[in-house]
């Protein structure tokens, strides 16, 4: 059967700020398959200028899925706009209504499946990281599926924390859940009272201690990283040293999972 590259529609977008944004995407004749939180859709749009004579090929990328596995009249996906990328200026040209091109499967095993019961899950999200997390804890939230939901989430700028109120509201209502944003480059003299630095300056000895109120080793905690490289490699290298072990299909029993973002 040929791919339909029309089979979706826009139908929602928030702006977090200029370069940040949430996209709502519907199928067009059928609702949202079954998916774990923490999986990712492809979506795509046609290359603009085509070479002469040829169909326009289609632009395709991953991303999480933002939304709870629960809603299924549609898939909301966080995502950065880059200048120099092949998709995303298309995604911001788009008007509501417009077609576009999502996979009909879902896919990915970055789920919290493996968590052992009664675990704290901690997650270290950076930029748009912050997406298969907020689906994992919108899904499960109130069924008891963790001890404590622990989100940390690293950007630059306090304007980058696209969910920074939501999930300021969910952490006030809910017991078991610790939010902790950070940002590295706000200005110092902002109205941001927050924690500011790295988010592996929340692994010094006693600091996730402090603000988290659990000691952070592999036999009480699945920890899940997603986003920039370069911060999975950090909080891995420190949490190897403390004994977690990453955890794959040979080493079923690992309480370290990520996922990369390029």
């Amino acid at each position: 059967m040929p791919r339909d590259n029309n089979n979706a529609t826009l139908i929602e977008r928030v702006d977090h700020n200029e370069a940040l944004a949430t996209f709502k995407i519907k199928y067009n004749d059928h609702e949202v398959p079954e998916f774990k939180p923490g999986q990712y859709a492809t979506i795509g749009l046609p290359e603009p200028e085509p070479a002469d004579g040829k169909a326009p090929k289609l632009i395709r990328r991953m991303y999480s899925v933002a939304s709870p596995a629960t809603q299924r009249d549609a898939l909301s996906f966080y995502v950065v706009r880059v200048d120099e990328g092949a998709l995303t200026p298309l995604l911001w040209n788009l008007d509501l209504g417009d077609t576009m091109f999502m996979a009909p499967r879902l896919g990915g095993h970055f789920t919290i499946d493996p968590v052992p019961e009664g675990h704290h899950v901690v997650m270290f999200g950076t930029g748009t990281g912050l997406a298969p997390f907020r689906s994992m804890y919108l899904t499960f939230r109130g069924q008891k599926r963790w001890n404590k939901f622990v989100m940390i989430e690293g950007c630059r700028l306090a304007e980058d924390l696209g969910y920074f109120d939501e999930f300021t509201g969910f952490a006030k209502e809910d017991p078991g859940l610790v939010y902790l944003p950070t940002v590295t480059r706000e200005p110092e003299d902002s109205d941001w009272a927050g924690v500011r630095g790295r988010v592996t300056a929340l692994l010094e000895p006693g600091v996730f201690e402090e603000h988290c109120g659990f000691e952070l080793k592999p036999e009480t905690c699945s920890v899940f990283l997603c986003g920039n490289p370069a911060m999975i490699d950090q909080v891995e290298e420190v949490l190897v040293g403390r004994g977690f072990a990453v955890h794959s299909r040979k080493n079923p029993q690992g309480t370290l999972h990520f996922e990369r973002y390029w």
